[in-house]
């Protein structure tokens, strides 16, 4: 018996979900972002400024692209000299689905709300101080992401406990092309491991400071029945999507005991398992590329994701599957 995890019907929307603008510290107005998007073919978009909400949806949204409203908020830690940065918490609120948005309630983030970003000297309890700043995003209204925790200079207990959380920023290309800090699959297989329900996304981060250029590098890929925010955000919050800084999935599931992945011309797949030492294995090309590949289970397993790696080293995940907690 073969269970597809990506629905045979709908189409596919491609999405960024990180990206500044001159609205906060891009270098792109809004109009020029969108119109770089639209032009490489991509469906929507989250103008996600530090510390101010930003939904211009009446100004840009059309059949064919929408934006998603968002902000992302930090909070940070000086030394003990007050002069520079130790570490940073950057966490991302994407505005909800209407059922969130009613439960809000008068709370509900307005566009050009300004949050005041916490700001602590010497020590702090990393944990518990992005904790709060998630929550607080969640009570106006949004889904909160984990955004480059290797960039910000964390440890991973300092994040690896948070709670309702629906994702962590696996892939930041800014940090990227800026000093190679973009990588955070550490973060996100430590919270997987712990039996954390948590998502995984690729996105930009889209500063364009004039010595990179960081758009158009990360991406998230969503099969949908519809291009509207209460649809691509439920699918979304169900994991329902892959994301990737190049290669393509096609579909992805179990075939009687085996997980299966198919996907664009690769180099190598990861079968990336929770559970015992010894569950995950590598699928390497040995001539031809790679277009698809099984994984066979042992049966003690907690959860499953796959990676697909090209010859250029670029890689698209799909999030866990959950086979036990």
């Amino acid at each position: 018996m073969r269970k597809e995890l990506f629905a045979k019907t709908g189409n596919w929307y491609k999405g960024n979900l990180h990206s500044h603008t001159t609205n906060s510290d891009g270098r792109l107005t809004p109009a020029e972002a969108v119109k770089l998007y639209k032009s490489y073919g991509y469906h929507f978009l989250c103008l996600s400024e530090h510390d101010v909400f930003t939904d211009l949806r009446a100004q840009f949204d059309s059949r064919e692209f929408i934006l998603l409203p968002g902000v992302e908020a930090s909070a940070t830690l000086l030394g003990d000299s007050g002069a520079t940065a130790k570490k940073t918490h950057h966490i991302h609120g994407i505005l909800g689905t209407q059922s969130m948005q009613k439960a809000a309630g008068s709370h509900v983030f307005r566009h050009g709300e300004r949050l005041t970003p916490p700001v602590y000297t010497g020590e702090w309890n990393g944990l518990e101080v992005a904790q709060r700043l998630s929550d607080s995003l969640r009570e106006k209204g949004c889904f909160t992401t984990y955004n480059h925790p290797a960039w910000s200079r964390v440890e991973t207990d300092e994040v690896v406990g948070l709670r309702n959380i629906w994702a962590v920023e696996i892939y930041n290309y800014g940090t990227v092309v800026e000093c190679g800090e973009g990588y955070d699959s550490v973060f996100w297989e430590a919270m997987l491991r712990k039996g954390t329900h948590v998502c995984g996304f690729a996105s930009d981060d889209n500063h364009n400071p004039g010595r990179f250029f960081d758009s158009l590098g990360g991406y998230v890929m969503v099969r949908s029945e519809e291009l509207s925010h209460e649809a691509i955000v439920k699918h979304l919050l169900a994991g329902d999507y892959y994301f990737s800084a190049g290669p393509r999935i096609f579909q992805w599931g179990i075939e009687e005991n085996r997980v299966f992945v198919e996907c664009s011309d690769v180099a190598r797949i990861n079968f990336i398992a929770g559970g015992a030492v010894g569950r995950s294995e590598t699928v390497l090309r040995h001539v031809d590329p790679l277009k698809g590949a099984y994984h066979e289970l042992r049966g003690d397993e907690t959860y499953v994701r796959v990676e697909c790696v090209d010859d250029r080293g670029q890689t698209a995940w799909t999030n866990p599957l959950w086979l036990r907690d």
